[in-house]
């Protein structure tokens, strides 16, 4: 489990591709290191990957990691050149204030960044998801305004969601601009999504509620309430 703050800029150094999936080396990476182990687990660019190696001292501090095809084909870490800076979160610790959101490091999907507009000293930006499949639908029903959403592993607050064209935007003060690669991306480059966990738990519950036994719960529970206001303002005996 994650916060969405983002501790820390790392490099890639070495990307190695095969069928199976890749692997990743992720250097200039000592800050989030001092208390690492094999087999622990850090955000990359938001997605939840495990530690297999690490050396505290070599490349500025270094670490790799193991992507599987499925992390290839949901993300944008396939993509990455040596050389390009991702965000770099370690798993949350109980002893840590929780200051962003819960953020599972499972990305849902990537989206593409499709406005850059100056407001101050802050960005607006704004992305576009891609065409819902019967495989991957649509996920703009878990996207509310001034809502949260993960973006590259940042939790971000929305600023603006539009259902009709599948766009949502969010504002990057400088402050964050400085500490995240988000307010560096150009037009065009894709971007990794994790919508609110919470939301689709709740979806779930409520759709099987309304589509199997709970049904006739629910109507009953809705029905007596909607006659004891009836009852209460004299409407009906």
């Amino acid at each position: 489990m994650f916060t969405g703050l983002i501790e820390h800029l790392g490099t890639v150094s070495h990307i190695e591709v095969d069928a199976a999936g890749a692997t990743l080396i992720i250097s200039n990476s000592a800050a989030i290191l001092d208390d690492c182990h094999i087999g622990d687990s850090i955000a990359v660019n938001g997605c939840c990957l495990t530690v297999t190696e690490f050396d505290k001292a070599e490349n500025g501090g270094c670490f790799k990691v193991w992507l599987a095809n499925e992390t290839l084909e949901r993300s944008d870490l396939g993509e990455r050149t040596v050389g390009d800076q991702l965000n770099l979160e370690r798993a949350m610790g109980t002893h840590a204030r929780f200051g962003g959101h819960f953020v599972q490091g499972h990305v849902d999907t990537t989206a593409a960044i499709v406005e850059r507009t100056p407001d101050g000293d802050s960005l607006r930006l704004k992305f576009r998801l891609p065409e819902p499949t019967p495989s991957r639908p649509s996920l703009m029903r878990y996207l509310i305004s001034k809502g949260f959403v993960a973006i590259d592993g940042a939790s971000l607050t929305l600023t603006e969601v539009s259902d009709s064209d599948r766009t949502f935007g969010v504002m990057l003060i400088q402050h964050t601009q400085e500490k995240i690669t988000l307010g560096k991306k150009k037009l065009g480059v894709k971007v990794n999504i994790e919508v609110d966990m919470v939301s689709k738990y709740l979806e779930k519950s409520v759709t099987a509620v309304l589509e199997g036994d709970g049904e006739s719960s629910l109507r009953a529970m809705v029905e007596k309430v909607v006659e004891e206001v009836l009852v209460k303002k004299g409407l009906v005996d």
